[in-house]
């Protein structure tokens, strides 16, 4: 007796089969060096956008006329624009709006899509017929330009600039989770779960929404880039934050009558659209490479 006690306590623990495809996800992500940098650089926008502004000893709003245009120096890292704003304190502070745009708006059409997504896929007919119809409609048009109609027609605010990048973000999630769903419903297991009276809701979002979650990972990830430029034309176009509001396309939208003689007005805020945009697209690339099935059977 005792010695099957000591086989039982001696019986090494099996991990849970999510657990180890986390475990294999994160080491082939660790490979990618350029998606590790894209990661890096994700969280340090994250955290600076959480406790820069409380940082920062000046006020990102604050009109002083006598320092305007200054070039980067010990007292304005950045310089200053044509108001005697620090560009660096409004930098900070525009990053929190940025990264709020991206996430809130991906975040909304995310959820809307991949919900019209599973339910196109999974039952078919007229209801797939109708979804994947409107979608095309939104999909004709260029994600820029329904995002300005949508804009135009709300007004210029941040708020609707979430709104527009929301709703041209919905086609492209319902279709990618339409096409898994497809391939998910086929399976044996999901027949035996109808052959076993689970109810539909049960199917859909315990047994085919974990499993065409890769997808929506990557997508939500390289949507959020997207999601950033776009809002940041809208603001340059006059159609977003409004001033004097430190959003970053708005600060390019101010700065670009004085880009020739003073470029460090644009410089910064342009640098940091494309910093962030870049480091979304690298990790998101390098995380559909971990994630890819393919892969994983190497």
């Amino acid at each position: 007796m005792s010695e099957k006690v000591v086989g039982t306590i001696n019986q090494p623990k099996r991990s849970s089969p999510k657990f180890d495809q986390l475990k294999t996800t994160w080491k082939r992500l660790r490979k990618n060096k350029a998606a590790v940098v894209g990661g890096f650089f994700i969280l340090l926008f994250i955290f600076v956008s959480i406790v820069g502004p409380e940082l920062t000893t000046q006020d990102p709003n604050k009109v002083n006329i006598i320092n305007k245009l200054q070039v980067p120096s010990a007292e304005h890292w950045f310089g200053t624009d044509n108001y005697g704003r620090d560009i660096f304190t409004r930098i900070i502070h525009g990053m929190e709006l940025t990264l709020r745009v991206g996430f809130l708006s991906v975040t909304i059409g995310g959820v809307i899509g991949v919900i019209l997504g599973i339910v196109s896929g999974y039952y078919g007919g007229k209801i797939d017929t109708i979804i994947m119809r409107v979608m095309d409609v939104l999909l004709a048009f260029p994600g820029i330009l329904l995002a300005l109609a949508i804009v135009s027609v709300l007004g210029g605010s941040l708020n609707n600039v979430i709104i527009a990048v929301a709703v041209f973000s919905i086609p492209a999630f319902a279709r990618i989770v339409r096409g898994s769903t497809l391939s998910v419903r086929k399976l044996e297991y999901i027949d035996a779960m109808k052959a076993l009276g689970a109810s539909d809701f049960r199917i859909i979002f315990k047994h085919i929404l974990p499993n065409v979650m890769s997808p929506i990972i990557v997508q939500a990830t390289l949507r959020i880039a997207t999601a950033v430029l776009t809002a940041s034309g809208l603001s340059f176009l006059g159609l977003g934050a409004q001033p004097p509001t430190p959003e970053w396309g708005a600060m390019l939208s101010e700065g670009r009558a004085f880009m020739t003689e003073h470029p460090h007005v644009i410089l910064f805020p342009g640098m940091m659209i494309v910093i962030v945009v870049l480091a979304f697209n690298i990790f998101g690339d390098g995380l559909r490479d971990a994630l890819d099935p393919k892969m994983n059977r190497r």
